[in-house]
């Protein structure tokens, strides 16, 4: 495609030269009646000619980045890739270990509760998941519950439209409420492997990277749980499963059947964290996380929207606690409790301002600074909140995570600091 260095033809570079490449014309030589003239003339111009040389030397320059760009383009064409995701790899988002596990997934992942299939458009949704993996987002998560199952059929649209490389991103949904059948929901065996099978069917997928148990069931043995789970992850059908509001003692007692029996253990939990809710992320999971390797994928890093300070007015139309289902969201923020938290935010918004953020920005870096802490799931609407919720500080400093826990008053003691 590119001729080499000692190539013919064309100009002495090869096959062509810069003024072939880019219509640079070359000035006609000086005939030998005017070369006195034209000498003379250079002599008493240096300046222009040190500045025509430069201009050469520059346009050479660009020349040369622009054929390395192509060849780079062309070799990642043959390699299966393209130039606008190896750029999206070099973006500004880190990527962590799920747990001890080898799976390396993005700080902030998107979440589809709430929000595809029901609040927004589908449209909206593929605009959200394009520019959450053009700025290095591979972490999608979902359920076979959210929006009675359309969630996870818009995502499956999106995914098969945007024709991404299935390798590149990470596919999560989780098992527990299928149906209105007494067989449609639970963990029992049957249910696992049947309503996973049901979400890749709308997922349009072949597999999913990790099936969460969307809360533990009291009706089905815990080795019930576990075999079903390593069964569909043998048969292909996921890569690793998870716990999701799960407690520290259910996950350990997987842990150990999982041991017992050679199965295959959990690797992380879904759990509620921000300001307002901190005990078992701050306390318990960490010390799973030494223990066992099952790491933390935090939700609702906002509190519902209460963090954003969209709820100090009373509760707009157009937010989530005025939507029908939403009832329990409405009493929250209206509670003595949901007053003093309001309260609260408001004096966390003081601070993001002092610190040149938004407070949403300020609520998920302090999310993200909790040890164990994998991947924050992102809940947005609209664009617009989510380039911001990706503008994340760089970085918490000890003095501003002090300041915030003298604000909130709710620091947990771990239980080494209660027998101190």
């Amino acid at each position: 495609m590119f001729a080499s260095r000692g190539g013919s033809g064309g100009g002495k570079g090869g096959k062509y030269s810069v003024e072939d490449l880019y219509g640079i014309s070359k000035k006609p030589k000086a005939s030998s009646s005017s070369g006195s003239i034209v000498a003379k003339a250079r002599s008493t111009k240096p300046q222009e000619n040190r500045h025509e040389e430069a201009l050469a030397s520059q346009i050479l320059e660009a020349a040369h980045r622009l054929v390395e760009r192509r060849r780079l383009e062309l070799y990642l064409r043959e390699c299966g890739l393209s130039l606008a995701e190896c750029e999206a790899q070099r973006s500004a988002m880190v990527y962590r270990n799920l747990g001890k596990s080898g799976l390396r997934v993005s700080c902030l992942g998107l979440g589809t509760w709430v929000t595809f299939g029901s609040q927004i458009s589908d449209e909206m949704a593929e605009n959200l998941m394009t520019i959450a993996y053009e700025n290095g987002v591979n972490l999608f998560d979902t359920a076979e519950v959210y929006a009675s199952g359309r969630a996870e059929i818009t995502l499956g649209n999106i995914i098969k439209k945007k024709g991404w490389r299935r390798s590149s991103f990470v596919i999560t949904t989780k098992i527990y409420w299928g149906g209105q059948a007494e067989t449609e929901r639970g963990l029992s065996r049957k249910h696992i492997i049947e309503g996973l099978r049901g979400s890749l069917s709308r997922l349009q997928l072949d597999y999913v990277d990790i099936v969460f148990a969307n809360r533990n069931d009291v009706n089905s043995p815990m080795e019930e749980i576990v075999r079903a789970m390593t069964f569909v992850i043998n048969q292909g059908m996921a890569m690793y499963w998870g716990t999701s509001r799960w407690s520290a003692m259910e996950i350990m007692e997987a842990y150990s059947v999982a041991r017992q029996f050679n199965l295959i253990p959990p690797v992380c939990e879904q759990a509620e964290y921000h300001y307002f809710q901190r005990d078992k992320v701050e306390v318990q999971l960490p010390e799973l996380y030494h223990k066992i390797g099952v790491g933390a994928m935090t939700w609702s890093p906002l509190a519902c929207g209460l963090i954003t300070g969209k709820y100090s007015d009373g509760v707009p139309e157009c937010s989530r606690a005025a939507m029908k289902g939403y009832q329990w969201l409405k009493e929250r923020v209206n509670s003595e409790e949901g007053r003093r938290q309001l309260a609260k935010v408001k004096e966390l918004h003081l601070l993001a301002d002092r610190l040149c953020c938004t407070a949403a920005q300020l609520a998920i870096a302090w999310c993200l600074r909790s040890e164990g802490v994998s991947s924050v799931l992102l809940g947005v609407s609209n664009a617009d909140q989510l380039v911001e919720n990706l503008g994340i500080l760089s970085q918490m400093t000890p003095q501003t995570i002090t300041e915030i826990d003298a604000l909130l008053g709710n620091k947990p003691h771990s239980k080494k600091e209660s027998r101190a």
